[in-house]
Parts: C-alpha cells; sequence; structure tokens
C-alpha cells in the first residue's frame, strides 16, 4: 500500500515510470473491476477487461496530470475512467449500427441497485447520473464509485472523508433518484 501512494507521489512529479508502476501493481485489481462492470454485458459487444483497462490507462496518461494520493483514490478516478470508457463503446457501438435497432446492454453491481435498475441501458444510467450530479454531486460521486468501479462503501467513506454510515445513506438516496429517473425514460 505504502509502495502505490509513493509511486503516485512521484507520478505527480512528472515519473511517466511510476505511473506505469502503478498501473502494473494494480493491474488484476483494475481488471477484476472492468471485469464485474461487463459480467451482463451481451456477447455481440465488443468489450472486453483489458480494453476497458488499457484504455483507462490511456485517459489517465493523457491527461499528464496525476492527482490521486493513495490507492483508494486511484481505483475512484480510475471508476470514473472506465464508466466513460464503457458509455463511449456503447455509443460508438451504436453510432455504427447507423440506429438502427438499438441493444440493450445492462451492468450489474453486488449488491444490485434494485430489481428496477438491473436490466437498464448502460446510456440511461449515465444520463441519469449526470441529472445526479447536477443536483448532489457527492451521490453522483458514490454511485460511480460504486456501481462503475467495485469500491466497498468504506473505501468510497476514506476517499470523501465520510463515514461508512453516510456513504450507505447517500448509496440509499442516489439509488432512489436513480429508479425514479430510469421509471421515466
Amino acid at each position: 500500500m505504502g509502495d502505490i501512494t509513493e509511486l503516485l507521489g512521484r507520478a505527480r512529479e512528472g515519473d511517466s515510470r511510476a505511473l506505469d508502476a502503478v498501473f502494473d501493481a494494480l493491474y488484476e485489481d483494475l481488471r477484476q473491476i472492468a471485469r464485474s462492470r461487463l459480467r451482463t454485458h451481451p456477447s455481440d459487444v465488443l468489450l472486453d477487461t483489458a480494453g476497458v483497462v488499457n484504455d483507462c490507462y490511456l485517459r489517465f496518461a493523457k491527461t499528464h496530470r496525476v492527482t490521486p494520493a493513495d490507492r483508494n483514490h486511484f481505483l475512484a478516478y480510475c471508476s470514473q475512467a472506465m464508466r466513460s470508457v464503457i458509455v463511449d463503446m456503447i455509443r460508438s457501438s451504436r453510432r455504427e449500427r447507423r440506429g438502427g435497432k438499438a441493444f440493450h446492454t445492462s451492468l450489474s453491481v453486488e449488491p444490485p441497485l434494485d430489481r428496477a435498475l438491473e436490466e437498464v441501458d448502460v446510456l440511461d444510467i449515465h444520463e441519469a447520473l449526470k441529472e445526479l450530479a447536477q443536483l448532489e454531486p457527492r451521490l453522483a460521486q458514490v454511485v460511480e464509485m460504486r456501481y462503475f468501479g467495485g469500491l466497498t462503501e468504506k473505501q468510497i467513506g476514506e476517499i470523501l472523508g465520510l463515514t461508512d454510515r453516510t456513504i450507505r445513506r447517500d448509496w440509499e438516496k442516489a439509488r432512489l433518484f436513480l429508479a425514479a429517473a430510469l421509471a421515466i425514460r
């Protein structure tokens, strides 16, 4: 854990090898997060764990700015990047179909959001999250880290400087908002 923090510090100072070392050290964790996010995608969607993790790395490296302070902050940032990668890949795939019959892609979470959210389209979730972020940015962060990043309540609490209980309440509020927002879509 200390090694990751040290490597992130060196990466913030501009050491690109340190960033590579962080990704190498956490590659299996990142693949596991990506795998859990992609588990329920239809087989005709060209998404795989390695591709999501690699695109996440490219987005991270492209910014030339490393700001995460420790492992949990890094994983939270990667969860945001993975969400963006997944949404972009699905949009691209749908564009290639030239507006034909769009397929529905769903994501599952451990534990599940709700029955109503289990089979919801990723792009609908993305749009609902954008709405939530405008109203309650912290709730959107919690959903992003838990749903797309697979982080635990404890990890999210450490990142945001909040208690597990607060994160659980935020998660419940966000679930209710998303269920209502997705029901009208």
